[in-house]
C-alpha cells in the first residue's frame, strides 16, 4: 500500500540507514537527497525502493564507499576514470560534472567510467546537466536481465539510456529503460497489487501478460520495440564497454557479483550554443514543444506530454502532499535507520 511521507523526513531516514552502514556524512546526505528525489519525481523504483539492495551491498563488500573515481587516462576531451567500485550515485555524479567541465574548455565532453555500481536513476545526471545549461547523454551497461529478441533466457542487460536537452522553459529529459518496464517498475507495480497498463514481457508458459511478479519470476521482460530494443541494448552495452575500456554485460555474467556490480558508465555533455545563440536555439526548442502540443487530436484544450514534464508535476506534488512510498519498504528503511540492517530486499531489481 501507498503512503505519503514528507520529503525532509524521507532524505533524513534514507541518510541515517546510509550513515548506520557506514558512509561518511557528506555521502550520506549526497546519497539519500539523490534517494530521496528520485522517489519524489515519481521514480520511487529506483528511489527508496532501492535503499535495502544499496545497504546489503555495501555489507556484502560489493560497493566499497572508500571507493572513488580513478583518471586512468585522457586525450582532449575524454577522459576515462576506474571507479573502484565505489558507490555509484557519487562516481556517477563526479563524472558527470567533470564532463561538462570538459565541455566548457572543449565545446563537448565526455567521461567513460568503469569497474563502478548501480548509478540508481540514470536521469539523475542527465536531470544535472540539462538544469546546468548543457545537453547531457548518457547511459551505462549491466549483467544480463533481459532476453534478446526471440530468446527465453536472459541474454542482455537492460541498459538505460538518457539524455537531458537544456530548455530553459523546462529541460526536456528522457530516461528509458530497453524494455518496456524496468524491473524495478515490475516491483512498483507487484507492491501496489496492480497489473500493468500494457503487455510487459511473457510469463513461465511464454504467454505476454501484465502481471508484474509473473514476468519477475519468468525473467522475460519485453524489450522495447521487440527485437529493435533488444538491438539497442547490446550496442549499448558494448559501446560503453569499448569506450571505458572496462566490462561488457557478458563479463558481468562471468564474474555474477551482483545488480551493475562492475559496470560502465557513459557521460556526455555538449555546449548547445557552439554554433547558434542563446536566442536561436531556445525558440527553436519552444516552437517544437509547442508544434508537439498542437498535434495533439483535442490540443484547443489538450496538450503532449513532453519528457520530463510529468516529473517536474510528480516533484511538485510531492513537495506539497508527500512523498509517495510504498508501505512495507518504508517500515524497511525505517528498521535500517533505527540500525537493524538485516532487513529484507523485496523491491526487485
Amino acid at each position: 500500500m501507498s503512503i505519503k511521507i514528507p520529503y525532509d523526513t524521507v532524505r533524513e531516514t534514507i541518510k541515517q540507514a546510509f550513515l548506520n552502514v557506514g558512509l561518511t556524512e557528506e555521502q550520506a546526505k549526497t546519497c539519500a537527497a539523490i534517494h530521496a528525489q528520485s522517489s519524489a519525481d515519481g521514480v520511487e523504483s529506483h528511489g527508496l525502493n532501492c535503499v535495502p539492495r544499496f545497504v546489503d551491498y555495501v555489507r556484502r563488500g560489493l560497493i566499497d564507499p572508500k571507493g572513488s573515481p580513478e583518471l586512468v587516462r585522457a586525450k582532449g576531451a575524454v577522459e576515462n576514470y576506474d571507479g573502484h567500485l565505489g558507490i555509484g550515485i557519487t562516481n556517477a555524479l563526479f563524472c558527470a560534472d567533470r564532463a561538462m567541465e570538459l565541455a566548457k574548455e572543449h565545446g563537448i565532453g565526455c567521461v567513460a567510467l568503469k569497474n563502478t555500481s548501480h548509478w540508481m536513476r540514470g536521469g539523475t545526471y542527465a536531470w544535472r546537466m540539462a538544469e546546468a545549461g548543457f545537453l547531457g547523454i548518457s547511459w551505462i551497461n549491466t549483467e544480463s536481465c533481459m532476453p534478446l529478441w526471440g530468446s527465453d533466457q536472459p541474454g542482455v542487460g537492460n541498459n538505460p539510456f538518457c539524455i537531458g536537452i537544456p530548455r530553459e522553459d523546462g529541460p526536456i529529459v528522457l530516461d528509458m529503460a530497453m524494455s518496456q518496464y524496468a524491473y524495478g517498475k515490475l516491483g512498483v507495480y507487484r507492491l501496489a497489487g496492480k497489473q500493468l497498463p500494457y503487455p510487459g514481457g511473457f510469463d513461465s508458459q511464454g504467454n505476454l501478460t501484465t502481471d508484474p511478479g509473473a514476468i519477475e519470476e519468468s525473467r522475460r521482460i519485453l524489450p522495447t520495440g521487440y527485437w529493435k530494443g533488444s538491438g539497442m541494448a547490446i550496442a549499448l552495452d558494448m559501446a560503453a564497454a569499448l569506450m571505458a575500456n572496462g566490462n561488457s554485460g557478458f563479463d558481468m555474467d562471468e564474474e555474477g557479483r551482483g545488480s551493475c556490480v562492475g559496470c560502465c558508465q557513459i557521460f556526455i555533455a555538449y555546449d548547445p550554443y557552439l554554433f547558434g545563440t542563446r536566442e536561436e536555439i531556445q525558440d527553436m526548442l519552444n516552437k517544437r514543444v509547442a508544434a508537439a502540443d498542437s498535434s495533439h487530436p483535442e490540443h484547443e484544450g489538450g496538450r503532449v506530454i513532453c519528457p520530463g514534464e510529468r516529473t517536474l508535476a510528480a516533484r511538485e506534488r510531492s513537495m506539497r502532499e508527500g512523498v509517495p512510498v510504498d508501505e512495507t519498504i518504508w517500515r524497511q528503511v525505517m528498521a535500517m535507520a533505527e540500525g537493524d540492517l538485516d532487513a529484507r530486499d523485496i523491491s526487485g531489481r
